[in-house]
């Protein structure tokens, strides 16, 4: 993990997914779990509602480790741990050592064949992936009102860069080709997020100025963890349908597999993993989109993010025009809460360019002299990816030992 620099990341399309990836530190929900586990990767279930399920197997361990002022010497330690069948570090806690064990095992349910066809679906859309997970997986992220807080207010909301590279990993590793083989890093790199989640859960309810802001008394349950999950794949698929790229039945499974996996691998339980699109669609349609509004936190984090374009601007990328396609994918309301002002250019271009400009990439529409906005769309889908290249620090996952400083 200390090889892989900010440059490697954004070189697969995994750039704009550091955005979304803010998702994965999510808080709770206000809205009734109705939702059946019959649907689930597991078909069956207790039907406990997961605002009241955090993580019962990572969450005593990690708060024993801060608890005994452990936390310098394991992340040292983890630095050292970067490959999937690379043995866990010596030099770490037993039950720690004993936790992290079983939890890099695969379920018996992964299926290799269609990991190998979701890499097939990642390297072909690549460039439409990095633009939806940080345009609109990453800004919905914003307007999750409990998701914003927990972000804001935890350690990584003190440096939002360096936040976004972190989580910038998991975006970048679920779309490699070995992601979940032995020689991959997700498995690793999922490991080592629910640590950070642990960590998050133990330490945030100390915080004065969280609680002050929050309606929850423990942040990130399983219900939480799915309303990030669906800002992801969800959201994602939900666009791609929408803009009507031809995607084969094969690859559409195979990428939804691929972030059941990854939902499993991060500590959600499979009975709240939906186990096909439609399943995913309604799960969403109760508990994401109904939640979505305004906070100062998130208005904040949002014009952090929309600002991050300033040092690679090129005269392609710049907070105007990151704005107007926030806009255009999450819809007028969500941009007004965000405070995202109309651009009378970009605004109208993209609502009537886009869909032949998908057309004429896709090669549904032959169109070889294209106008100069479908090149403009195009070389922003390009330039997008040089986003955070302004440092290629190496990125290290690594649990946190205080919240945001005050």
């Amino acid at each position: 993990m200390d090889n892989l620099s900010r440059r490697n990341v954004l070189k697969v399309g995994g750039a704009l997914g550091a955005l979304g990836a803010l998702s994965v530190a999510t808080p709770a929900q206000a809205v009734p779990w109705t939702w059946s586990a019959k649907g689930s990767v597991a078909g069956a279930g207790t039907e406990t509602d997961p605002r009241w399920v955090w993580d019962p197997e990572a969450d005593p361990v990690v708060a024993g480790v801060l608890e005994r002022g452990e936390v310098a010497r394991v992340n040292a330690a983890l630095r050292t741990w970067t490959r999937n069948n690379q043995p866990l570090p010596a030099d770490l806690p037993a039950d720690l050592r004993d936790f992290m064990e079983h939890a890099r095992q695969l379920p018996a349910w992964a299926d290799h064949g269609k990991l190998a066809t979701a890499f097939e679906f990642n390297q072909r859309r690549g460039l439409y992936l990095g633009l939806l997970y940080g345009l609109a997986s990453g800004m919905m992220s914003t307007v999750i009102p409990k998701e914003a807080r927990a972000v804001y207010y935890s350690q990584g909301g003190a440096d939002m860069r360096d936040r976004i590279s972190k989580t910038a990993k998991l975006g970048y590793d679920i779309g490699t080709r070995n992601a979940y083989a032995p020689d991959g890093e997700m498995i690793v790199t999922c490991v080592k997020t629910r640590l950070v989640h642990a960590a998050v859960r133990h330490l945030l309810p100390q915080s004065p100025h969280w609680d002050a802001a929050a309606d929850e008394q423990i942040p990130i349950s399983q219900a939480d963890m799915m309303v990030t999950w669906h800002s992801l794949p969800t959201t994602v698929m939900q666009k791609l349908v929408a803009w009507r790229v031809p995607i084969p039945a094969d690859q559409s499974q195979a990428f939804l597999h691929s972030w059941q996996l990854g939902a499993h691998m991060l500590g959600i339980q499979d009975e709240y993993i939906p186990a096909s699109w439609a399943e995913a669609n309604s799960q969403a349609a109760q508990v994401l989109t109904p939640i979505l509004a305004p906070t100062p936190q998130g208005i904040n984090l949002a014009d952090i993010l929309l600002n991050l374009g300033r040092s690679v601007d090129g005269g392609i990328l710049s907070k105007p025009i990151l704005g107007a396609f926030t806009r255009f994918m999450l819809g007028d309301q969500i941009a007004g809460w965000l405070r995202i002002p109309r651009e009378p250019v970009w605004d109208p271009l993209l609502r009537t360019a886009w869909g032949p400009f998908i057309a004429v990439r896709e090669g549904l529409l032959p169109f070889p002299l294209a106008p100069e906005a479908y090149w403009l769309f195009d070389e922003f889908l390009r330039r997008a990816a040089l986003l955070f290249l302004s440092e290629a620090r190496p990125i290290r996952i690594e649990i946190p030992d205080t919240n945001r400083p005050s």
